[in-house]
């Protein structure tokens, strides 16, 4: 691969290397038994989408600190789509979310190959959990057998601990709040943990230690992080109400169905007047809402510009996080790269 950053050429690449590695696991629990192939095909589903951005900031955390482009790396770095894609199972069962890309959730998808047996749905459930906790042990498995020298994984292997301890906390924030009266504050605290960090700071961070990185580019890669994380979040919070589900793969309702503490919610109720938070007081947490509820409550947010507050929140926090390249001693190529992920992470279709 060429210091050019081209993306789609490197998605193909993590594409073949997890296709390849879930294969093999799939077919190793249909080693055990046959009857696990429902099991198997939703390993094999699991990874199947995205643009990779969590395996592209750990290869540019590797190439920033001068390494070169590397198979055993481009292995290592394929491992946290691993763990995004056990985040997304987890998180699916969690918020009981339909849809993912477009297509049935796990535990939904689980339900068929259980359809007419006694509590086919918490049974369905029980095997999507297992499947996510599988995805999380598989992404270690990747990791460590990625073919780099034992001295290398040795220097970013603790970091999988924290990366595993801060997505769980940052889950739990989520569910502890949910429900809540809505505040900013907390949704930023629940943002930066469940999904800020393991989406852009650790990946860099794995991928800086990897190749040696040190202590000041490792501050620089926080510093680039944390901000790009969070508004990485924000965006999805804006397009799972406002962008089109043909799109984002995901029902418009689901946040306000299930009352989440998002800062799109938090900056809606604080902007709100009396009327307006009772009228959201009257969807928040209800089920059966429809697309009347969606018009109206898309609405009301426009009404008090919550969607504009996001977008500032956006643009400040990328603007933040460009700049704290400029203080590094990057490579042009790293600088470059790092730069256009910085909108490919930020900059989606509605």
């Amino acid at each position: 691969m060429s210091d050019r950053w081209e993306p789609a050429a490197f998605k193909e690449r993590i594409d073949a290397v997890l296709s390849a590695f879930l294969a093999e696991e799939a077919d190793r629990l249909l080693d055990v038994d046959e009857e696990l192939a429902p099991v198997a095909e939703q390993l094999e589903r699991a990874a199947g989408h995205g643009k990779r951005l969590r395996a592209a900031f750990c290869y540019w955390g590797w190439r920033a600190a001068g390494q070169p482009d590397n198979d055993a790396l481009l292995r290592a770095a394929a491992s946290m789509e691993l763990v995004h894609a056990a985040a997304v199972v987890h998180d699916d069962l969690i918020d009981d979310s339909p849809l993912r890309h477009g297509l049935p959730t796990a535990h939904r998808a689980l339900r068929e190959p259980l359809r007419g047996r006694p509590r086919a749905r918490r049974a369905a459930r029980s095997l999507a959990l297992l499947v996510g906790d599988l995805l999380m042990a598989l992404a270690g498995q990747l990791f460590a057998t990625s073919g780099l020298p034992a001295a290398y994984l040795a220097r970013a292997r603790p970091l999988w601990a924290a990366l595993a301890r801060e997505l769980i906390a940052g889950e739990c924030l989520e569910i502890l709040h949910t429900g809540g009266r809505p505040d900013t504050a907390v949704s930023l605290r629940v943002i930066r943990y469940k999904t800020a960090k393991y989406t852009v700071e650790h990946p860099l961070l794995i991928g800086g230690l990897l190749a040696g990185a040190e202590t000041r580019l490792r501050e620089g890669f926080s510093a680039y992080g944390l901000p790009l994380g969070e508004a990485f979040q924000l965006r999805d919070d804006l397009l799972g109400l406002f962008g089109d589900p043909g799109r984002t793969g995901k029902a418009g309702l689901d946040d306000i169905r299930a009352h989440r503490p998002t800062a799109l919610l938090a900056e809606t109720w604080q902007a709100a007047d009396a009327a307006q938070r009772e009228e959201l007081r009257g969807v928040l947490g209800r089920r059966g809402l429809d697309a009347d509820d969606l018009t109206r409550v898309r609405a009301l947010m426009r009404e008090v510009r919550a969607p504009e507050r996001i977008e500032r929140m956006i643009r400040a926090r990328v603007e933040d996080a460009t700049r704290s390249l400029d203080g590094l001693d990057l490579p042009a190529h790293a600088h470059r790269a790092l730069t256009a992920l910085a909108s490919a992470a930020t900059d989606r279709p509605h």
